[in-house]
């Protein structure tokens, strides 16, 4: 039987101890199989166990061992796809509801954090940096757009002032959303199982599904046991695997790169980030960095579609660090890593339904440590019999990719090296 471990990271380095879990190897009964021991299962473990469910959580490696416990850390806001595009795809009524929900994914991670004392190194306020006017402009329209939703925590920022809270000067502005914010997510990740198990539920690691047995009565084999369950939440994402055939056609799992660096002293620390924010660029293919409690940076940025590991995380990442920040020439990268994030043709969420019995969300686009918490009171609300929000996901349009899984590869390669162009040239 495999033993999977977290993969080298800052992370893993600097998480939190925790207990060993077992692994499955009985046939178990319950009210809720979550498949999946990320922040989509856990949040929707959480809500379900304070309703009254009985839950067991299937992890095939470790808690968190995905994109929850490998991403870059930031509480940012909305969607991938932002609330303008979804009212222009489905109309006022339906973006309505989408968008009330589109600030609420922090807030519940926030409650979390305080209601179960989560030690995840929280820090509130985040910056989007405007590297051109064209962007400037794109967080003007952006601020007005999420007040309509009646989020107002924002400050627009000139050169002048974003120079006080980022100590780069290739920006032209911003915006600081002051709910935004960042975490230590892998500890995040397993505060929130601390929870999920405090409230009775269980959790097995090493106990990947290899095959659910759907009807009536759904069952989620393992290699040593199942679990026969009213309900099954489906929440794999980029790690799913071909677990749900109808659910890999219409995603693709890819690869983004993270370097962290030796511990920065305090006043090196102070001068590229003064107060403490993160911070993100209005490029489509983003940069995006903060520190840590120990006074690190933490950089990433990057795709690879398809999710193959690259050879050399460092030679790709350092040179986007340098750039920001070229008084980091001779700092040490002491960790470098790459996770999965799950692409979705229209980069919006993916949730549904298969039979009665049987909901998955998946699909955050890279936009997922909010929406996953969203998503777990979500789907909890809907086996609960309040589907509303539920149903306003799951009417969203989804499509293939073009050319099938053969082709979605070189498609949004080819796709992402045009909007790079655009972004280089200012387009």
């Amino acid at each position: 039987m495999a033993n999977t471990q977290y993969p080298e990271s800052y992370y893993a380095a600097s998480a939190n101890a925790v207990p060993p879990r077992p692994v499955l190897q009985d046939d178990v009964e319950t009210d809720v199989c979550v498949i999946g021991a990320g922040y989509t299962g856990l949040s929707s473990a959480l809500f379900l166990l304070e309703n009254g469910f009985r839950v067991t959580v299937l992890e095939a490696a470790k808690v968190g061992f995905g994109a929850s416990g490998r991403n870059g850390g930031q509480i940012v806001n909305s969607y991938s796809r932002d609330i303008d595009v979804i009212e222009r795809t489905v109309g006022p009524k339906q973006a309505q509801l989408l968008g009330e929900m589109a600030f609420e994914g922090g807030r519940i991670i926030r409650e979390r954090v305080a209601r179960y004392n989560i030690q995840c190194d929280l820090k509130d306020g985040g910056v989007f940096a405007a590297l051109s006017a064209k962007q400037m402009g794109h967080l003007e329209s952006q601020k007005r757009l999420w007040e309509r939703f009646g989020h107002t925590q924002l400050e627009l920022m000139d050169q002048r002032r974003i120079r006080e809270v980022v100590g780069c000067d290739q920006y032209v502005g911003g915006m600081l959303d002051m709910s935004g914010g960042h975490i230590h997510p892998l500890n995040l990740a397993l505060g929130e199982a601390a929870a999920v198990e405090s409230l009775g539920g269980t959790i097995y690691e090493q106990s990947p599904a290899v095959r659910i047995e759907r009807g009536a009565n759904p069952v989620v084999h393992t290699p040593q046991g199942k679990v026969r369950a009213r309900f099954i939440i489906v929440a794999g994402n980029a790690y799913l695997g071909n677990l749900v055939p109808e659910l890999a056609a219409k995603s693709m799992p890819c690869g983004t790169q993270v370097i962290t660096t030796e511990p920065l002293g305090d006043e090196l620390a102070k001068a590229l980030l003064p107060q403490d924010y993160c911070v993100e660029d209005c490029n489509y293919l983003l940069d995006y960095y903060r520190l840590t409690a120990d006074k690190r940076l933490i950089f990433g940025g990057g795709v690879v579609y398809g999710a193959r590991d690259p050879a050399n995380i460092e030679a790709i990442i350092r040179p986007k660090m340098l750039k920001a920040f070229p008084q980091l020439k001779d700092v040490k990268i002491d960790y470098a890593w790459t996770g999965n994030f799950l692409l979705t043709l229209s980069r919006l969420p993916q949730v549904g339904r298969l039979g009665d019995n049987i909901y998955y969300s998946q699909g955050c686009s890279g936009h997922g440590v909010t929406y996953t918490h969203l998503a777990g009171k979500v789907l909890a609300e809907a086996l609960r019999g309040q589907a509303e929000r539920f149903d306003a996901f799951a009417d969203l349009p989804h499509y293939p990719f073009p050319g099938g899984q053969l082709l979605r590869t070189p498609f949004a390669a080819l796709g992402a090296w045009y909007y790079g162009l655009r972004d280089k040239f200012g387009m």
